[in-house]
């Protein structure tokens, strides 16, 4: 009975009201922030580059495979992403021994100097994110979108 009444709620609302859009929009909007302050810096990289760029550096040893598990991106995306990245420079792929198509992926020094100098950015990033929320609040938020996530696996 709970749960017909939640779906006749729910499909009442307008998009703007519905949780899932609103956790998407949220992540959106802060991905578009984001992107803007890396081109007003002259950093040369997207959103997603850093994201491959910060979780390789996070792991060691890691392969094309695992690296697309961790960033929630398909295998073709990380592929020309890890491409680009070359191409700059950033990281270098390893061939695993007795496995002649799968890679470890490693930052550069290039890469990981590039990491290192622009996590202040990324920091001031975050904090904006959650000015004005407690450390309760926070923790909530966290604690909330984790049950959000189980649900939908």
């Amino acid at each position: 009975m709970i749960y017909q009444l939640f779906d006749y709620i729910c499909t009442m609302k307008k998009i703007e009201d519905v949780i899932l859009f609103q956790i998407d929009w949220t992540s959106k909007v802060s991905k578009q922030y984001s992107q803007r302050e890396f081109n007003r810096l002259g950093l040369n990289i997207t959103i997603e580059q850093w994201i491959i760029l910060k979780i390789i550096s996070e792991n060691e040893n890691l392969s094309q495979k695992e690296l697309a598990e961790k960033s929630l991106r398909d295998p073709a995306s990380i592929t020309r992403t890890i491409n680009i990245l070359e191409d700059k420079n950033y990281l270098h792929r390893n061939s695993i021994k007795h496995n002649a198509r799968a890679y470890h992926i490693e930052l550069t020094i290039k890469g990981k100097e590039f990491v290192r100098k622009n996590m202040n950015i990324i920091k001031e990033h975050r904090n904006l994110s959650i000015k004005g929320l407690s450390v309760d609040e926070i923790q909530t938020l966290s604690i909330l979108l984790k049950k959000i996530r189980d649900n939908m696996k």
